[in-house]
């Protein structure tokens, strides 16, 4: 799965990278957290966590009512807000958010809670890399259980990463005036696939990471094939990341900052299994 990721770019360096038309960070939205989010909506997030709103980049026509309307035509690239577990159009409780962080890439195309929004409401969702845990398997911790050890994962190219997703609107039905904003929330689910070899041995999963040629088709609303779809959903070029050991501060969503990225003294960390040899370090072998 993917828990928690970094979104460390800023809005302008997201607009230009990823050729966005329209900004519309800065438009109203709905939230689902009690407390303001921290760091705020838009700024850099280096523990990115499941209810968080995050930049995100979908293509879809501008309503009449959007500032940028009369100036466009058609279907425009645009980066937005979004909260982070996608909460379907029937869904009862914006509390489903919460199981539907992440979206399998082999039968997204067939579940009912994806399969509309993967015929036309698809997304990247902009990362500088992501976390995941690893079960140690000779270390355990004070109760008793296997150690998990944070790991950073990132692309060994030093861009970033573009997550394939999918977003969906969700309407409150308390809110009698449907154009106000907070009646509807939007929200959005990272696609994940099979770990490749090297980070297998972190987790079984990994997030589906596009290629910027898969971006336009990806984003394009009008291709809702969804063989076409599931075609780009099988997408695998093993090789493309690296991945450390970091703090286990990252565990807590209430911390953040870049050192959470910064490597794990060595001296740190018992019975970790290194996912380019698969050698075990610290603690007993």
């Amino acid at each position: 799965m993917c828990g928690r990721y970094a979104a460390s770019a800023s809005p302008e360096d997201l607009v230009e990278e990823f050729e966005v038309d329209v900004d519309r960070m800065d438009d109203p939205g709905r939230s689902i957290l009690v407390n303001p989010q921290n760091p705020p909506p838009g700024t850099p997030d280096y523990n990115m966590a499941p209810s968080k709103q995050a930049p995100v980049v979908l293509t879809r026509a501008l309503r009449e009512t959007d500032e940028s309307y009369a100036a466009q035509s058609g279907p425009q690239r645009q980066l937005r807000l979004l909260t982070w577990g996608l909460v379907p159009s029937w869904a009862k409780d914006v509390k489903v958010g919460m199981r539907m962080i992440n979206a399998r890439a082999d039968s997204v195309v067939e579940k009912a809670a994806f399969k509309r929004a993967a015929a036309t409401r698809r997304c990247l969702v902009p990362a500088a890399g992501w976390y995941e845990w690893q079960v140690s398997p000779t270390a355990v911790d004070a109760k008793g259980k296997p150690r998990k050890q944070p790991f950073w994962v990132h692309r060994a190219d030093g861009a970033d990463c573009a997550f394939a997703g999918l977003y969906e609107f969700w309407r409150d039905p308390s809110v009698a005036d449907k154009d106000d904003p907070m009646a509807w929330l939007t929200t959005f689910t990272i696609i994940t696939t099979d770990a490749e070899p090297g980070l297998d041995r972190i987790h079984d999963r990994q997030p589906l990471v596009l290629e910027k040629d898969q971006w336009a088709d990806w984003l394009d609303p009008s291709l809702t094939d969804l063989g076409h779809v599931q075609e780009m959903l099988d997408f695998s070029v093993p090789g493309r990341f690296e991945a450390y050991a970091v703090s286990r501060a990252v565990s807590s969503n209430r911390n953040n900052g870049p050192q959470l990225i910064e490597p794990a003294p060595v001296a740190e960390l018992e019975g970790v299994v290194d996912p380019t040899t698969g050698e075990i370090i610290g603690g007993p072998q």
